[in-house]
């Protein structure tokens, strides 16, 4: 799922990176790290909707659905981390 964004026009938006992960993004020069960056946080938009609008007609927090979600994806990545050994 993608947020309709016209990719004309954009505003900019600045973040901050450590020294390493700069020299590390360096190394993969056929990324389009601005293009991945957007795609996180179209993601992260659509995550964050969907948890807000769980929690609105639930009685667990925002916190508990967070840390639930904390949960699940732990044992997700064991899960698969053990597939690939």
């Amino acid at each position: 799922m993608c947020l309709n964004v016209p990719r004309g026009k954009m505003p900019n938006l600045t973040i901050a990176i450590s020294e390493e992960l700069k020299k590390e993004l360096s190394e993969f020069k056929v990324m389009n790290w601005s293009e991945v960056a957007r795609e996180a946080f179209e993601k992260k938009i659509i995550q964050l909707k969907i948890l807000e609008s769980f929690s609105k007609d639930n009685e667990l927090t925002q916190e508990d659905a967070l840390s639930l979600g904390k949960k699940v994806n732990e044992a997700l990545s064991k899960r698969f981390s053990n597939r690939f050994k």
